[in-house]
C-alpha cells in the first residue's frame, strides 16, 4: 500500500506502520516551511499522556517537543465502543489515559474495518489530533487490531525514542550533540521501511546503535 518512497527520514515518522503523504510537487522554497510541513505531515507515535498534555495556541495547532503534531498514532485496548449510522465512537485506553477517536463512515469499507474492532481489543490506531475546549480527540483515518503483542511495547519504545530526540535537537538536554551529524538527518534519522499494514506482518523496531567514547 506504501511505497519506500513515501517513508520520511525523520524521527517523526519512527513509527509502528506509519507513512507520510505524498510529497507535494511544488514544496516551498524556504528551507524552515520545508522543515515544518514536514513535521505538520508526519505521523507521530504518542501515547494518551502526551496527547493530554500537548501544549496548543488553538484547537488545531498543537506542539510536542518543539515540532508541530497534526497526524499521529496511537496503541491501545478499545474500552468502548459505540455504532451510529454515519460514524463509529470509541475510547483507546493505553495504559496512561484514554482518548475519544471517531470514524466517518464514507464507504462500505469503513464499515468492514469497524466490525472487526470489538470491546476489549488492542489496535493500533492513526488519526487526525483534533481540540474542542480543552479536550482532544482523533478524527481516525485508519485502524486495525494488533495481531503481534510485540508491536504494544515496540509502540512505547517509538514514543520515548522521538521524545528524546527531539528535545535533545532543541537543547532541553545537556546531553552533547553526536559527533558524525551527517548520520542523523535535521529533525530525525533514518529508519528502514516499518512492516506492511496489510500483509499483517509484525513489527520491526529500528533503533540505530548508540556509540559511545571514553576519548
Amino acid at each position: 500500500m506504501y511505497g519506500s518512497s513515501q517513508f520520511d527520514g525523520s524521527a517523526a515518522a519512527f513509527m509502528g506502520g506509519g507513512f507520510m503523504p505524498t510529497q507535494t510537487a511544488h514544496p516551498p522554497s524556504d528551507s524552515s516551511s520545508i522543515s515544518k510541513n514536514r513535521e505538520a505531515r508526519c505521523l507521530f507515535p504518542l501515547t494518551v499522556k502526551q496527547i493530554s498534555n500537548l501544549a496548543s495556541n488553538n484547537e488545531s495547532n498543537f506542539i510536542i517537543d518543539g515540532a508541530e503534531v497534526n497526524n499521529v498514532t496511537i496503541v491501545g485496548r478499545v474500552s468502548h465502543k459505540e455504532d451510529k449510522a454515519s460514524e463509529y465512537t470509541f475510547l483507546v485506553d493505553d495504559g496512561t489515559g484514554q482518548i475519544e477517536c471517531t470514524k466517518w463512515v464514507q464507504e462500505s469499507l469503513d464499515t468492514e474495518q469497524m466490525g472487526e474492532i470489538l470491546v476489549g481489543m488492542y489496535v493500533r490506531v492513526h488519526g487526525h489530533l483534533r481540540g474542542l475546549q480543552g479536550r482532544r480527540f482523533l478524527n481516525v483515518f485508519s485502524i486495525r487490531p494488533v495481531t503481534d503483542f510485540n508491536e504494544i511495547p515496540g509502540h512505547f519504545i517509538e514514543c520515548i525514542y522521538v521524545h528524546f530526540y527531539n528535545t535533545r535537537l532543541q537543547g532541553v538536554t545537556s546531553q552533547p550533540p553526536v559527533a558524525n551529524s551527517t548520520s542523523i538527518p535535521l529533525k530525525g534519522y533514518q529508519t528502514a521501511p516499518p512492516y506492511q499494514e496489510h500483509r499483517g506482518s509484525s513489527l520491526r523496531c529500528h533503533c540505530p546503535s548508540a556509540k559511545h567514547s571514553n576519548e
